[in-house]
């Protein structure tokens, strides 16, 4: 086994969700970032954890004996974890870490060490190296907001561009479904249920055709989570060198949080579409967004994204 490869491994036990039994805590994506950086700066490794003595996790680390103790449970559970990872593998759902080439080198570029340890995953992982245009908004759009989104997708796949989006109801769901039936291509980043989206029809087709990938960070079987939800919105902008909002509740939801968030960091050029009849829209374009008509060109948006050879090393790119 390569070096890599037990990385990933470890990275798995020390951070999924699977598995979980009494007194199983798994490190949180803070935690594991603060583990990974000990590491780098005692030029180790996740795979020399195992082999690593008590005095050497206090010396090196700087994690005493029952912190340790949470560790070593937590890659006691490797056998376990290699069962739940074969029947997941069965379902059609793959784990994706820091540690493997295929993670989306957007988010290692833009996040930085704000990327998750890991994703869960289902699809085909080469849709990550399309260019990727944002297509967000509310869950209750109206007709007319599901029909600009149509419109919008239609024209977007038609350009070349892959559609990033959260997978949810409403404006994500159409926008993804759009794509798919023009024979174009989507990313969605999901908050939840990952294993529950992999059962229906459409996607599975979606999937087998190669131009469907679900990623999540959350379990595969996991509900609603807001914390989760909010981080995925940071995800779906990382991927996409623009987004379009459709529809914006004012100062509130995760349409709101997540654009806002974008104007602060600019992960992705944020266009607005242009309605007078919304608050959200209309403050957002106060704020900074790029006003989107029909036909609005992304053309000199995408130039001028940053290239894929400026990626940050991300924990663990070793």
């Amino acid at each position: 086994m390569n070096k890599q490869t037990e990385n990933r491994d470890i990275t798995i036990a020390l951070c999924s969700h699977l598995s979980t039994g009494e007194g199983i805590r798994p490190l949180e994506p803070g935690e594991w970032t603060q583990l990974a950086e000990k590491l780098l700066a005692a030029h180790r490794q996740p795979a020399d954890l195992p082999d690593m003595t008590e005095e050497e996790w206090d010396s090196l680390l700087g994690i005493r004996k029952e912190e340790a103790e949470r560790f070593r449970r937590l890659l006691g559970r490797m056998p376990s974890l290699a069962f739940e990872r074969e029947r997941l593998h069965a379902a059609g759902i793959d784990i994706l870490t820091r540690a493997d080439e295929r993670y989306p080198a957007a988010l290692k570029r833009k996040l930085r060490q704000g990327c998750p340890p890991l994703f869960y995953c289902a699809g085909d992982l080469s849709l990550l190296d399309a260019p990727a245009v944002a297509l967000v908004g509310s869950r209750n759009a109206s007709k007319e907001d599901l029909s600009f989104t149509e419109n919008t997708a239609k024209r977007l796949t038609d350009a070349g561009y892959t559609i990033a989006s959260g997978g949810a109801k409403g404006v994500d769901q159409t926008a993804a479904e759009t794509a798919f039936r023009c024979g174009g291509s989507s990313v969605q980043f999901l908050a939840d249920s990952l294993m529950r989206k992999i059962r229906s029809p459409e996607t599975v087709q979606a999937i087998r055709s190669g131009r469907m990938l679900l990623l999540s960070a959350a379990k595969p079987d996991a509900g609603f989570n807001v914390g989760m939800a909010m981080q995925r919105n940071r995800y779906i902008y990382a991927q996409s060198f623009a987004a379009i909002v459709v529809r914006c509740d004012l100062q509130k939801g995760g349409t709101w949080a997540g654009a806002t968030e974008d104007l602060r960091h600019k992960w992705a050029k944020l266009y607005c579409r242009e309605d007078d009849r919304l608050a959200g829209n209309r403050a957002l374009l106060r704020m900074g967004a790029l006003p989107f008509r029909d036909g609005t060109d992304l053309s000199a948006a995408e130039q001028d994204a940053p290239q894929g050879d400026a990626v940050q090393p991300s924990l663990f790119d070793i």
